[in-house]
């Protein structure tokens, strides 16, 4: 049977189909880019610029000491909230990634009886509402005397029901093959999972961590509870003080968002290209 004759006016139609989706994807990248370059844009810019009625694409003169104003701004302790941080998202990220990996690894290849059930009962636990357990947390957190400090801001933030589901099921489908010739060796749990499992998953590990990395940076509502103390001001707590102070400065506000958002885009562009490949191989869909 021979093959059907392509026309001219169906390489037409494929081509306009291709250019209109170009133009499409391009709008998209444009109205997405937008919050960053106002971000920039007011960020290296002065009061009057940021508030005059006649807009301008980039003010005439960029200021660059509105980065040093904001660093050296006594009232927004902004190096010590970075710092902080920094301290709390990788810290949670590297505890979350452990223990939620080390539960959805016992769930999914140590074989007892009530597995499931403990499984079941941690999926649970992600239809309780936060704010159900955020006083219960709270007054343990005040009575163990961990107000203001690193550990109760970072200790009951680590176990994540979400990261212990995605690891299960990616787990779930992690060759047998290897664990198999693991035990021939010797190898026990432990050890087969350090020395096997670990090394084959690392698309699964960059997943989630990089999602547990962008929820502890951006949390708000637990730190602004718990730290209290300016010295314990995460970023997103600095950045609320300056819509709540008397004067608001409007180029250290956006000269600091700006700055806020620098590791969130370093982060994700470093794993990008295992993020997507974590989530297809998790299993979500089994």
């Amino acid at each position: 049977m021979a093959a059907p004759v392509k026309r001219p006016m169906d390489d037409a139609l494929v081509r306009a189909g291709r250019a209109l989706r170009a133009v499409l994807l391009i709008a998209l990248a444009l109205l997405f880019l937008i919050p960053f370059y106002l971000l920039v844009r007011n960020g290296l810019a002065s009061e009057r610029d940021i508030t005059s009625p006649d807009w301008t694409f980039f003010p005439s003169t960029l200021r660059w000491s509105n980065l040093s104003e904001l660093f050296d701004d006594p009232t927004v302790p902004m190096a010590r909230a970075l710092l902080n941080s920094s301290l709390i998202a990788v810290a949670t990220t590297l505890g979350t990634v452990v223990l939620a990996s080390l539960a959805g690894y016992g769930l999914a290849r140590i074989p007892y009886r009530h597995a499931d059930r403990v499984f079941y009962a941690i999926l649970g636990t992600m239809m309780v509402p936060a704010a159900v357990t955020f006083v219960p947390s709270f007054v343990l957190v005040s009575s163990l005397g961990w107000v203001s400090t690193l550990r109760g801001l970072i200790i009951p933030t680590l176990f994540s029901a979400f990261a212990c589901f995605v690891f299960r099921q990616y787990f779930l489908g992690f060759p047998r093959e290897l664990e198999d010739a693991a035990r021939v060796d010797g190898l026990g749990h432990w050890r087969t999972y350090w020395r096997v499992v670990v090394p084959n998953s690392r698309p699964v590990f960059a997943a989630v961590g990089t999602i547990v990395f962008i929820g502890a940076w951006n949390s708000f509502l637990w730190p602004l509870v718990i730290g209290q103390d300016r010295e314990a001001w995460t970023v997103q707590v600095a950045l609320a003080t300056f819509t709540t102070s008397q004067v608001i400065r409007l180029h250290e506000l956006f000269v600091a968002a700006a700055v806020s958002i620098v590791p969130l885009l370093v982060v994700f562009l470093f794993f990008q290209r295992w993020i997507v490949a974590g989530v297809e191989r998790s299993g979500i869909d089994d």
